[in-house]
């Protein structure tokens, strides 16, 4: 774990902190010490910015929810046929999962213990339903094949997109986001599309 320098200490670089730590020991098993320790500062300027360890949680769970929540909005998402807006969404959340590993390994390890970790849960869950709606969409439209179950459809492609938390290293392997990202949409819709 890398330290952060006192003379450096910065709101965004002890959330950074608080996030490895949080990724690092479980969001339970961090204490306000462990966070001032890896961060090179006492509590007491912790305390200074923030109201404790939730406090940080919710920062960093916003930061991750905020960009998928942002990729729903995006002209692709939101214009054309509901199958190449399930693409675009597909695309984009990979794109930004890879881009706030950190932070959206931190949403998806959530269990429901706080009320930060409900609230993120429930956040969640409208993100996914929005999806599945698309997948509904396209599915009405007759673009996606009609033996497949939606609801089934859906878990399997956000368990896809998800498992990349736990396997993904950047700077490792020599794949960028954007790789990944296609050989998810080719994987998920190959098996998705109707032929023609």
């Amino acid at each position: 774990m890398t330290m952060a320098k006192r003379d450096t200490y910065t709101p965004e670089s002890l959330l950074a902190v608080a996030v490895e730590v949080f990724n690092e020991r479980g969001y339970d098993g961090t204490s306000m010490e462990h966070l001032s320790k890896a961060a090179g500062i006492s509590k007491s300027s912790i305390y200074h910015h923030v109201k404790g360890k939730e406090e940080l949680l919710r920062l960093a769970i916003s930061r991750a929810l905020d960009g998928l929540f942002a990729v729903l909005d995006e002209p692709g998402a939101v214009e054309g046929r509901a199958v190449d807006r399930l693409e675009h969404v597909t695309r984009r959340t990979v794109e930004v999962l890879m881009a706030e590993l950190p932070y959206v390994t931190l949403l998806l390890r959530v269990r429901g213990n706080t009320g930060t970790e409900r609230w993120a849960m429930e956040r969640r869950r409208d993100f996914d339903h929005r999806v599945a709606e698309l997948l509904k969409e396209a599915a009405a439209d007759g673009d996606l094949r009609a033996d497949v179950d939606v609801r089934l459809a859906t878990r399997l492609l956000f368990g896809m997109i998800n498992s990349v938390v736990e396997w993904y290293r950047p700077g490792r392997g020599g794949v960028t986001s954007g790789e990944v990202a296609e050989a998810v949409l080719r994987t998920a819709f190959a098996g998705l599309r109707t032929s023609g």
